[in-house]
């Protein structure tokens, strides 16, 4: 089986693999194919169970937390219903798409396609299908929410006393499953029940879709892939000049999401406003040094790398260098995974803010940082998104498969 590896774009011959084994690029290591920890049938009960528990997180109660006798909980959604009331659009529909919405679509089709591959009945669009949902994996966070969850858990009951309902309960079991279906789901497996590799044919130029890995003949650049139905194309299109610009307007509002505040509380009368690195401290100075690390490396060193290495990779291109190959395309590569957990700041926001509403007594809302950083995440996702890393391995000699 010949394929187009995604990351250099270098023609891999994979021979059938035994089980716990792997096959990587030999250009750029690129995991092309993992057999270890991969079961389509596993993956399918995983997204299934992971659909289901969905409605119930959604619906039923999240959290409790009391304060003088006054009890209050909290769904899934409160948080983000709350900044949509007042007036933070932006912020509301970026967590309420990636936490709540998301889920259900990419976990739906997910179910659709491995169910239909189960029963032998692939039916017509089903590249499409699964197209889609392997585009959503970064976009859908019930596991980034959910750490958000126990961040904001943490807080609130450093001063009050609130305890996990079923929704919280049916939440964490579905964003442990969907982490399950990540790992477990083998992509390539389901891209060969879809629809067969293609012989190239003699001295026909490799056209490979960054997607399923198709290998086509380069004539047939602008057309739709006959197994995904995306657009071939040889190289995205200004993926350099996207990335860049991207990559520039996360830089700029990196100043606002770091000096201004994320929240604002009110606390007997009296309002304190909390940065960044304000809510890293107070959990460093409760004892839940664990918490502030990974605030810290999320909404601090994260996004900071993503921005530099996107500059890195853009200006390595525009020089056509050649200098470490192999450093970038890992660099990527983490960039690419890792960007998504910056969200759990502002996921933490969305669990905490509806608990901390007693009138007159203390309250919480978001502030003018959160919407910024929530911008700064996605523009450096999507920087990555629109990058095209074959770019860079543009310059250096392949060799033969």
């Amino acid at each position: 089986m010949t394929i187009g590896c995604p990351e250099c774009g270098a023609l891999e011959d994979i021979p059938p693999l035994a089980a716990h084994s792997y096959a990587r690029c030999r250009t750029c290591h690129y995991p092309l194919e993992r057999r270890s920890g991969r079961s389509q049938d596993a993956a399918l009960a995983c997204a299934a169970s992971t659909f289901a528990l969905l409605f119930p997180a959604n619906l039923a109660p999240l959290m409790y937390v009391r304060m003088l006798g006054v009890e209050h909980s909290s769904l899934l959604s409160s948080g983000i219903v709350a900044m949509w009331k007042e007036g933070w659009v932006i912020l509301a529909v970026l967590l309420g798409t990636f936490g709540i919405v998301l889920p259900f679509v990419r976990f739906g089709g997910l179910v659709i396609v491995l169910t239909a591959l189960r029963l032998g009945r692939p039916a017509r669009g089903m590249g499409a299908l699964f197209r889609w949902t392997t585009s959503l994996d970064i976009w859908t966070m019930p596991d980034v929410y959910l750490v958000g969850c126990f961040v904001g858990y943490a807080r609130v009951t450093q001063n009050l006393n609130g305890t996990i309902a079923s929704g919280g309960y049916c939440f964490i079991a579905a964003a442990l499953l969907s982490m399950l279906t990540r790992a477990s789901l083998d992509r390539r497996a389901v891209w060969r029940a879809i629809g067969g590799e293609n012989a190239l044919p003699e001295g026909e130029a490799p056209l490979s879709c960054t997607v399923c890995d198709l290998i086509m003949p380069m004539s047939h650049e602008g057309r739709p892939c006959p197994r995904c139905g995306l657009t071939l194309r040889a190289r995205k299109t200004d993926a350099v000049v996207r990335a860049a610009a991207l990559s520039l307007a996360a830089l700029v509002l990196t100043v606002p999401a770091n000096l201004f505040p994320m929240t604002s509380s009110l606390q007997l009368g009296r309002t304190e406003s909390h940065r960044i690195i304000d809510g890293v401290y107070q959990l460093f100075h409760a004892g839940l040094w664990p918490l502030g690390i990974l605030i810290i490396c999320t909404s601090i060193v994260i996004p900071v790398a993503k921005i530099a290495g996107m500059a890195w990779f853009v200006v390595s291109v525009r020089r056509r260098s050649r200098r470490h190959l192999r450093v970038k395309a890992h660099l990527y590569r983490l960039i690419d995974e890792l960007g998504r957990w910056s969200y759990v700041d502002v996921f933490t926001i969305a669990a905490f803010v509806p608990l901390i509403q007693f009138d007159g007594i203390a309250s919480a809302r978001p502030a003018t940082g959160a919407p910024a950083f929530a911008l700064v995440v996605f523009l450096t996702m999507a920087a990555s998104r629109a990058f095209d890393p074959r770019l860079m391995w543009d310059v250096h000699a392949r060799s033969e498969r």
